[in-house]
């Protein structure tokens, strides 16, 4: 074989390689659980700390209706689109859509599933607050 042509294949091989290393089944929260220790907390303030957190991350948040905000994070030539959808007791981050992120249908760029854990994490942290604050 052709010196030239084997490198030229073994360079397609280990960019087809890489290409697919970048890219990991989406990421979804499902049901993770609102935990807050006020009884009578109502879903404005559950959807305030969920709005909040967001926005701490840089995620432009908006509200769609009672119980669902769309969450929308620019970077660069990225966007990704998703829906928070809550309740008293749960909340779900479900992929949307998005733009220069490689996705398939299945899969995803995996800056992306960092960023819906930091989401999540930040969610989290702000409904624990909330439990903080209203004790």
């Amino acid at each position: 074989m052709n010196p030239f042509l084997k490198l030229a294949l073994v360079a397609l091989v280990f960019s087809l390689v890489s290409a697919c290393a970048t890219r990991v089944p989406v990421y979804n929260v499902a049901n993770a659980p609102v935990d807050i220790s006020k009884k009578n907390a109502s879903l404005d303030e559950i959807g305030d700390a969920i709005r909040r957190a967001g926005a701490a991350l840089g995620w432009q948040m908006k509200p769609v209706k009672p119980g669902l905000i769309a969450g929308t994070l620019n970077l660069r030539t990225h966007t990704a689109n998703v829906e928070i959808a809550y309740n008293k007791k749960t909340y779900d981050i479900t992929y949307r859509d998005s733009v220069d992120l490689g996705y398939d249908g299945t899969t995803i760029h995996k800056n992306y599933n960092g960023w819906i854990q930091n989401l999540d994490r930040q969610i989290r942290a702000n409904l624990s607050a909330l439990k903080l604050e209203t004790s």
